[in-house]
């Protein structure tokens, strides 16, 4: 199976105006593209996990008037869903691709993760790449780049990861549109296994 990889056209996918409009971009040239690769990454997560791991690509349902600022697919271990759990994501916003470990807000592992990433913080920190970057929302794009954090910061937010209800954790890597689109799909694919061969072991903790 070829592996596409994105161009141009998908990032401008967010400059259209209107929900129906955009949806309908968003089906015809984003989703047949998440439904290859969500195979081809629904399997090596599955070896990866050692369990049966299914993808969800984001249908944007509830809206009904403001459209998508970023689009993804995620994998999880449910059939049914992926937000109540720790998974992974690859998303698409107008000047860049995503590609996260993902805690969102209806995850009840957040806490107890959190705290255990806070007593280990020194063995668990240390595996993440300086190059990997942080959100504590998904849906805004402000991110920040682990090596601009100081540990204190991080531990802060642990913390808020930890004591706030709507707190989110997301960690990986972050590639820009210009970059994204000379990737080869092949190229892509490498790049997304490597981020979750890294990621793994954050999987792992908020596992236990």
């Amino acid at each position: 199976m070829t592996i596409p990889g994105f161009i141009e056209q998908d990032f401008q996918v967010f400059d259209i105006d209107g929900l129906e409009p955009r949806m309908n971009a968003i089906k015809q040239h984003i989703q047949p593209k998440f439904d290859i690769i969500g195979q081809h990454l629904s399997s090596f997560l599955t070896m990866q996990l050692g369990e049966p791991v299914s993808t969800h690509i984001a249908k944007h349902a509830r809206r009904t008037v403001n459209p998508p600022d970023e689009t993804w697919v995620a994998w999880s271990t449910s059939k049914r869903g992926y937000k109540g759990l720790p998974h992974f994501q690859l998303g698409i916003r107008d000047d860049h691709l995503f590609i996260w470990f993902a805690l969102i807000y209806e995850c009840d592992r957040k806490q107890p993760f959190a705290r255990r990433l806070r007593e280990e913080f020194d063995r668990y920190w240390a595996l993440i790449p300086n190059t990997y970057y942080f959100s504590q929302d998904h849906t805004r794009p402000d991110v920040t780049r682990k090596a601009d954090l100081t540990d204190e910061q991080a531990h802060k937010m642990l913390e808020r990861l930890e004591k706030v209800k709507k707190a989110e954790f997301l960690c990986g890597r972050i590639i820009p549109r210009e970059e994204a689109c000379r990737l080869s799909g092949d190229d892509l694919i490498k790049q997304i296994e490597s981020t979750y061969e890294t990621l793994n072991p954050l999987y792992r903790l908020a596992m236990e």
